[in-house]
């Protein structure tokens, strides 16, 4: 390895010029970019065999299966600049214009949640008044709730200790309101029900993504598999930009040179570097931060965290017309068709089915899965009865996400440490956001930027449009 390559100065003095990121998630991929296209030499440390973190693919068979599905709104800006930045933007387009359709499956509706053009709150109010899953007094309910989360002040840190839940009920909010609107969305950008969510939290999304601009609820998705974006492409751009890419080692020990720098001991060598940021779980960020580094380092233990589960399942035959759907009266939550990105070819057809707040059925046999949810598929694609399954399989993330619970913000930390160089990401630190690819990408740029400040490092117009 060439020497201006490893991060490393053989007298001891701190390489301003030098970077070391650890972690290849969104985050690492993220920060490792931002510092590379800002000068530095950066080397990027995952203990895994490809980049990506929990947003990835693997090969079963001749299918290419992410390990869950995953969107992103139009309002995600800084996930957006990472696609352009990786060139990936094209592979994971947005909606025109957001189309949920909504099936009951007791009522045996289909409902959707659509945008116009009119401006806020007006872009949803003719989907409102036709949501045939609420009552005329639900809906007008709805609306009057929805006013008054517009007018929450997201600063304000008393928002981070109430209960959403709790907050909903005040507001005239029917428990049938709650299933049929407020969950469905807070589940899936949340991963927990209301009953168990930060109002701050929960305010962010609904304010940000449904009533801020009309089109920022737009949902993309990738057409590709996750690991075509998340480690191939990502790795060409970390490439072309510089950085030094090390799958399969594992970060011990981070430590202080006599020099003022920074010490990255791994499983296959040391490397010496003026700033690191540390991009990987709360759990092993605890783990590996050096003494005096937070003020209250335990509050990282405090950040709970929460699954979600994922069924595969492929049929012999086309069941589902729709690019996906969301579900009311089922355990079924989200349904995606992954035909194409799966490389599946001929006449079967191959759903993913993607269960937030999976506690109850983390951990439960894929036997007792298959038995629970084929049914529930046959009640709302009838298309589906009599459907031969060709495989039925699970992907569990026991720890997908961190628990967004009341209290949550507090423990929360900056990208900054109290030790010189050293500074954190993931999409637990503190951006704003619950755990979604946006608060990943978010939490990079922040990490990066806070690095390059300290440096006087200039950025680019695209990385201070993410940050």
């Amino acid at each position: 390895m060439p020497p201006d390559r490893q991060g490393t100065e053989s007298d001891g003095r701190p390489d301003g010029a030098a970077a070391v990121v650890v972690g290849g998630g969104l985050a690492g991929i993220t920060a490792a970019l931002a510092l590379a296209d800002a000068g530095l030499r950066v080397t990027l440390l995952e203990g895994r065999p490809r980049l990506g973190g929990l947003a990835f693919s693997f090969r079963r068979g001749d299918l290419t299966v992410d390990n869950g599905q995953h969107v992103y709104l139009r309002c995600c800006t800084a996930y957006r600049w990472f696609l352009d930045r990786i060139d990936g933007a094209d592979l994971a387009p947005l909606q025109e214009r957001l189309d949920v359709p909504v099936l009951d499956a007791d009522r045996n509706r289909l409902g959707r949640l659509r945008r116009s053009e009119l401006p806020v709150p007006l872009h949803l109010a003719s989907s409102l008044v036709r949501y045939p899953h609420l009552s005329l007094l639900e809906r007008a309910a709805v609306g009057r709730a929805a006013l008054a989360l517009k007018g929450l002040d997201l600063a304000d840190p008393a928002l981070d200790e109430q209960n959403f839940g709790r907050w909903l009920a005040r507001h005239g909010q029917s428990p049938r309101a709650v299933e049929a609107l407020w969950d469905l969305v807070g589940v899936a950008t949340l991963n927990a029900t209301a009953d168990d969510a930060s109002l701050a939290l929960a305010a962010m999304v609904f304010k940000t993504g449904l009533l801020s601009e009309p089109g920022a609820a737009d949902i993309g998705w990738a057409r590709v598999p996750l690991g075509d974006l998340h480690d191939t492409l990502a790795r060409k751009a970390l490439d072309k930009a510089g950085v030094r890419v090390e799958t399969r080692t594992r970060v011990s020990a981070l430590s202080r040179t006599d020099g003022g720098g920074w010490s990255v001991e791994t499983d296959r060598e040391r490397l010496d570097a003026g700033s690191v940021v540390l991009a990987v779980p709360q759990q092993e960020a605890h783990a590996l931060l050096p003494e005096g580094s937070l003020d209250h380092p335990d509050a990282l233990l405090g950040i709970g965290t929460a699954p979600i589960l994922n069924l595969h399942v492929v049929y012999d035959r086309k069941v589902l017309k729709r690019p996906f759907f969301a579900a009311l009266g089922s355990p079924v939550q989200w349904v995606f068709d992954r035909t194409a990105a799966s490389g599946l070819t001929g006449r079967g057809q191959y759903l993913a089915v993607s269960q937030s707040v999976a506690q109850d059925e983390i951990d439960a046999p894929v036997a007792a899965l298959r038995e629970r949810y084929l049914p529930e598929l046959e009640r709302l694609l009838p298309a589906a009865r009599g459907a031969g399954v060709r495989d039925f399989f699970v992907t569990r993330e026991r720890t997908a996400t961190f628990a967004p619970t009341p209290g949550v913000g507090r423990l929360r930390p900056g990208a900054r440490t109290r030790t010189p160089g050293l500074y954190l990401a993931g999409a637990w630190t503190a951006t704003g956001w619950p755990a979604t690819m946006e608060s990943a990408v978010r939490s990079g740029t922040q990490a990066a930027e806070a690095a390059l400040t300290t440096l006087g490092r200039p950025r680019n117009r695209l990385f201070r449009e993410a940050a």
